[in-house]
């Protein structure tokens, strides 16, 4: 039997009421805009702007205080600042230390960021708060050869956490991630990069690499081809990389590890 497809009538008026729907809804959605609704763009800029500004405002402190001319109060109505990113509370401090990275731009406000983050995480404390803020994101958008003069503290801020401590599982498995070896292996393409901070990414990077599903970030990035090249062309006097390095390809099943390797890997 031949198969035929029948039209109804009909469907020309439900085509038609389908099209006045749909104008309906797009006439609906023009009414719906207000006069002076700002484009995507510029709302992004102004936020950004606002975050800068209170970012700004965290790391300068706010001043506050009640206006009272009258001379018995003059004293009790003085202007106070209100602390955050210089508060002796370490909590309340350490996340405004992470807001003001997150939002400003400002180079020496940026550095004492990172100087004071530093400093904390030399505690525990920091340690914890560190992983409980979820700063390794913050971190990394600075983790970059633009930032050339914020690098080191950039990586001394992660290699703190690599201190043998109850933190130091929990902060590889956030490093444990394609962010984290996509900036990585971004600043291993930098040409002539500086040998210290090298060494300091070749740490992290060690320990990165006795996480055996990490491979495939290692790979998926070709650090480890990087690395191998890094290897061939170190000389011979820089120990301390060349151990590292070679720890690291170990771990990932390229190189045989000498018996220095494994004793002195950090």
């Amino acid at each position: 039997m031949e198969d035929f497809i029948v039209i109804s009538d009909d469907s020309g008026s439900e085509s038609s009421e389908g099209t006045r729907s749909g104008r309906a809804r797009r006439l609906r959605r023009a009414l719906s805009r207000t006069p002076g609704a700002l484009p995507r763009r510029t709302v992004h800029s102004t936020m950004t702007s606002t975050l800068r500004r209170l970012g700004e405002d965290i790391f300068k402190g706010v001043v506050k205080g009640i206006q009272d001319n009258s001379l018995e109060h003059s004293m009790e109505n003085k202007p106070k600042t209100a602390a955050f990113f210089r508060s002796s509370n370490l909590p309340l401090r350490f996340l405004s230390t992470l807001i003001v990275l997150k939002t400003v731009t400002q180079a020496d406000y940026l550095a004492q960021a990172f100087d004071s983050l530093c400093l904390d995480l030399k505690t525990d404390e920091g340690k914890i708060l560190f992983l409980e803020y979820q700063a390794v994101p913050v971190i990394l958008n600075h983790l970059r050869i633009s930032s050339k003069g914020l690098l080191s503290n950039v990586i001394d801020s992660l290699l703190q956490m690599t201190v043998e401590s109850k933190s130091l599982q929990p902060f590889l498995e956030a490093c444990s991630n394609t962010l984290f070896f996509r900036t990585c292996s971004v600043l291993l393409r930098t040409p002539k990069l500086d040998l210290q901070i090298l060494e300091k990414l070749s740490i992290i990077l060690q320990k990165l690499s006795k996480i055996k599903s990490n491979k495939k970030f290692f790979e998926l990035f070709t650090i480890h081809l990087m690395l191998q090249e890094i290897q061939r062309t170190t000389h011979p006097e820089h120990a301390f990389l060349c151990i590292n390095l070679n720890s690291t390809l170990f771990n990932l099943g390229l190189t045989k590890c000498n018996s220095l390797a494994s004793n002195s890997s950090h």
